[in-house]
């Protein structure tokens, strides 16, 4: 019996789980559905897909350059909160 020795491998840690930069950016959602899932714990959709569950302040995190981009292109609305998680 003999002992093979592998060739060596560079390995990256993951640090994300596929989501991309999702974790980084604060996202645009319906303001009602992100009340309720902080109350509820049901994940939402935001506007450029990322599905979570909102629980940290927002104001901390750039704005997500996706959700930002269908944000501006939706019509305006009448009640000036901008729903943003």
């Amino acid at each position: 019996m003999s002992t093979k020795i592998l060739p060596e491998q560079e390995t990256t840690p993951r640090l994300s789980h596929g989501d991309g930069d999702h974790e980084r950016f604060a996202h645009y959602a319906d303001k009602h559905k992100i009340t309720e899932s902080m109350v509820t714990g049901t994940p939402i959709r935001a506007l450029c897909g990322k599905v979570w569950v909102p629980s940290r302040d927002p104001k901390k995190y750039p704005v997500c350059p996706e959700c930002k981009e269908i944000y501006e292109g939706l019509p305006q609305g009448g009640d000036g909160d901008d729903g943003k998680q």
